[in-house]
């Protein structure tokens, strides 16, 4: 029995020895790696960022993505996602190494983009010197002039002949000073407008083909003598130097204002405005005739030192938003140019059944060339600076026109170091 025994308590031992072990509890598992939000930041005011919101929700829903929207800090690191305005294309400028090249990010996640479908027009600033896309032109535009069609009755004007000339746009502020229009005129985005766009409508490019500024010819110097007679007429008011006046058109309060062509879908609902627009006037007298105008608005940047998985999510963004339902939907929204010829072809049937022209005015005054000099002096912060405070000096009636513009040009050139901007404006 004793031989039996000792056998049958090895085999109970080793069973007990097992199940003990088994029940001991399992070694915890390795904390997950931690990793960044995959964030979209923007400088938007309300408005904008409630309808980017909209954007950002429906590109999560439909991929299953965490995207993420926040503020865009001056100077601080980028985002994932950069939605970099005019303005802003200076912190870009100033830090290239911050960003990563977006043909190559899409590259490297295995997401197609197709060049040749994306508007000439819309690529100024967006390209390397090998013409490859650094970054996604998401919201562009280009001046145009809006106009109250019930102010143009009030004054006996025709409310469907709107100025072709800046002469013939005299005797309109006149009539329309005369209604009772304490502000006949005004302007969002003075430099954008009076030195980079009219100077490419006069067929003198604020920037040389070398790169140096030079928009102090004749042309510009005539335009800016001009409107310091208007300023002193009482003819045109001047609200500030970023998009001011394009609040007090929407009251109402002016009758005409140049401004970006997109901002037609922020004058849907003005106060007692009926809405006209046309292309922003030219000098009759230049040689040459009226020449294209200027594309240009807010890209989309991308942030360097991010994981593969989150360069994946941001390349499948990008294709989210130039597909043909997103195009339509963020023109439908915010009134920029359509980024694919797809897109600009579908417009004409689907968004202009409302009878808003704005899309085709815009397009006849780029005629093609709207990508044309790709250095703007509006993108240049610490130029536009300059400029600004001299166009003020005018309208001020505190320098004369030629002055103020050899200033701004001669102070603009010393502070680049009369280097060309183009390079510049590549940061890779």
């Amino acid at each position: 029995m004793s031989h039996c025994v000792r056998p049958l308590a090895l085999v109970l031992a080793l069973a007990l020895a097992s199940s003990l072990a088994q029940a001991k509890p399992p070694k915890p598992a390795p904390a997950p790696v931690p990793t960044a939000e995959f964030e979209l930041a923007h400088n938007l005011g309300a408005v904008g960022e409630d309808r980017l919101q909209a954007i950002v929700d429906r590109f999560n829903k439909e991929s299953g993505s965490t995207l993420k929207l926040v503020r865009l800090e001056k100077g601080g690191k980028p985002a994932a996602l950069n939605l970099v305005s005019r303005y802003d294309m200076s912190d870009v400028l100033s830090q290239p190494k911050q960003f990563v090249p977006l043909y190559e990010m899409m590259t490297k996640a295995g997401e197609p983009l197709k060049m040749g479908e994306l508007s000439a027009d819309l690529k100024a600033g967006s390209l390397d010197a090998k013409g490859r896309l650094v970054a996604l032109p998401v919201l562009y535009s280009t001046p145009v002039l809006f106009y109250n069609k019930n102010a143009f009755r009030k004054a006996g004007l025709n409310p469907d002949q709107p100025p072709k000339t800046w002469f013939e746009m005299q005797g309109m502020l006149d009539k329309l000073q005369d209604a009772g229009y304490a502000c006949p005129y005004t302007s969002s985005w003075p430099v954008w407008v009076h030195v980079d766009n009219v100077s490419a409508i006069s067929g003198l490019p604020a920037v040389s083909d070398k790169g140096v500024l030079a928009f102090n010819g004749l042309p510009q110097v005539k335009h800016l003598a001009m409107m310091a007679t208007w300023t002193k007429a009482n003819y045109f008011k001047l609200f500030g130097r970023r998009n001011e006046a394009s609040a007090r058109f929407h009251e109402g309060e002016c009758a005409m204002i140049s401004t970006d062509s997109r901002e037609h879908t922020d004058f849907r609902d003005a106060k007692g405005v009926e809405l006209g627009v046309a292309p922003l006037p030219y000098h009759d007298d230049v040689y040459g005739g009226r020449q294209s105008s200027l594309a240009d608005g807010a890209s989309l940047w991308i942030g360097a030192g991010r994981s593969a998985a989150q360069y994946k999510q941001a390349a499948k963004f990008v294709s989210f938003l130039i597909s043909p339902e997103m195009q339509l939907e963020i023109v439908r929204v915010y009134g920029g140019l359509p980024l694919t010829s797809a897109a600009r072809a579908a417009m004409r049937s689907k968004l202009l059944q409302d009878g808003d022209k704005t899309l085709d005015v815009a397009y006849a005054s780029l005629n093609g060339n709207g990508g044309k000099s790709a250095v703007r002096v509006a993108n240049i912060d610490p130029v536009r600076i300059i400029t600004n405070e001299e166009l003020e000096a005018v309208w001020d009636d505190r320098k004369p026109a030629k002055a103020a513009l050899d200033t701004s040009v001669h102070r603009g050139n010393v502070l680049l170091g009369a280097k060309p901007l183009l390079k510049k404006a590549q940061p890779f």
